[in-house]
């Protein structure tokens, strides 16, 4: 049975509820340092960590009024605190408890990503070594070039997705700061010590330096990269998505019981998933160029990131989510067609052997030029003709001569084209 992404883990982590939590949590913590200092009652701080809430549906409702969402959800947890609630928000400005929140839900979107990318790797890897020994043909430009690994094409695969993960936890440690320095970063009304205690409990590094916002290179840089994840996965698809084409047929993505493929044409078995892949990533890479554009704002902060984040942020760490797990489902399930990648080794008669050939005849005391132009007469021929490239080679006078049938016939064995896999394999750490 096909397993539906559901998204539901993600999803929640972007929802208004959790949103307004870690409102809520950064607040808290806020007091609790405040009270440390002996600045605000330590009753109070105890006051508001027990009895602070809200409901999305009220700061929805002041909301209207108010036309702010931050101070609509200080309001709406005032209403649940007494005498204490004038200590709440207190010397803070909305973007202390807006980016920092962020960076916590950032970090938490994070950890479902890294998992997935772990998970992909895994099963790239468990490919890779299972089809090692497998030949196929590789092709340059589109065109049958010469034999090579299946299991390289995984390894490749795989090798990106690790070079990914690694960027990945550089930028998640980049959106893992915290900021709570005031209306313009220099914490006149709010003492360094709360930024260190509310940043320390929340697992996130204080930015060094920051104006009434974190600085959004940061999260240019985090989308980024999940643009380039994206780019890796649209890669692995359009491989799949080539291979399966009717001519071809060697891989296919997985087509389960009870799936159709056209309204139409009953045959049909379309490479939907990794088409919808190939679609997506354009999606995440339009939104690495929006945080790129949310990097420069007028002096000490202007609001026109915001609005893009709230689309940005939750789609493009959605996104990626959802077309990881696509993808290690196809590749989990992916058909491998043995007898197509064998005869499709065969289908041009041979010729995906003339570099062999050519080295050869060089070897045998040919100059390079007469050989290269020997091979590729007989190749033209083959290619034009429909003829077998070996047969016209076995009768060539010149190849008779300087190879001999044996020598010829050891030139179109595939297995020469893997001697070196297990190099390869061994430079890769599998």
């Amino acid at each position: 049975m096909i397993e539906r992404y559901t998204g539901e883990e993600m999803g929640r982590i972007w929802s208004l509820e959790n949103r307004y939590r870690k409102f809520l949590e950064v607040e808290i913590l806020a007091s609790q340092a405040w009270a440390e200092l002996g600045v605000i009652p330590r009753e109070a701080a105890s006051l508001i960590a027990e009895n602070a809430a809200f409901t999305v549906e009220r700061i929805e409702e002041l909301e209207k009024e108010t036309r702010h969402d931050v101070v609509a959800f200080t309001r709406a947890v005032a209403e649940s605190l007494g005498e204490e609630s004038r200590y709440f928000h207190y010397g803070l400005t909305s973007y202390d408890i807006v980016d920092t929140a962020l960076s916590v839900m950032l970090k938490e979107a994070s950890v479902i990503i890294a998992a997935g990318l772990q998970e992909m790797e895994d099963i790239l890897k468990q490919h890779a070594l299972k089809h090692k020994d497998t030949a196929t043909v590789g092709r340059t430009h589109g065109v049958h070039a010469e034999p090579t690994s299946l299991g390289l094409k995984f390894a490749l695969w795989m090798a990106e997705i690790q070079r990914n993960r690694k960027r990945f936890e550089e930028a998640t440690k980049s959106i893992s700061v915290g900021k709570l320095s005031g209306a313009v970063g220099n914490f006149a009304h709010i003492d360094p010590f709360i930024e260190e205690y509310v940043c320390k409990e929340l697992g996130l590094e204080p930015a060094p330096v920051s104006t009434q916002v974190l600085q959004r290179d940061r999260h240019a840089e985090y989308l980024g990269i999940l643009a380039l994840i994206g780019a890796t996965l649209e890669k692995v698809a359009l491989e799949i998505r080539n291979l399966q084409r009717t001519e071809v047929r060697e891989l296919e993505e997985p087509f389960y019981s009870g799936q159709k493929g056209s309204s139409a044409m009953p045959h049909k078995r379309n490479p939907v998933t990794c088409e919808k892949v190939c679609g997506i990533a354009r999606l995440l890479r339009g939104y690495a160029v929006a945080a790129l554009e949310n990097v420069a704002l007028w002096h000490e902060r202007d609001i026109s990131h915001s609005s893009v984040e709230r689309v940005i942020l939750p789609d493009s760490t959605i996104a990626t989510d959802h077309i990881l797990q696509e993808m290690i489902r196809v590749i989990k399930d992916i058909k491998i067609n043995d007898q197509n990648l064998s005869e499709n080794l065969e289908i041009t008669g041979g010729l995906i052997y003339s570099q062999r050939v050519l080295l050869e005849l060089v070897e045998s005391g040919l100059s390079r030029e007469d050989a290269y132009d020997l091979v590729q007469g007989c190749a033209m021929r083959a290619w034009e003709e429909k003829l077998s490239f070996k047969d016209l080679l076995a009768s060539d006078t010149i190849v008779e001569e300087k190879l001999g049938l044996e020598k010829l016939n050891e030139c179109f064995n595939p297995a020469h084209y893997l001697k070196r896999v297990n190099y390869i394999y061994k430079r890769l750490g599998i």
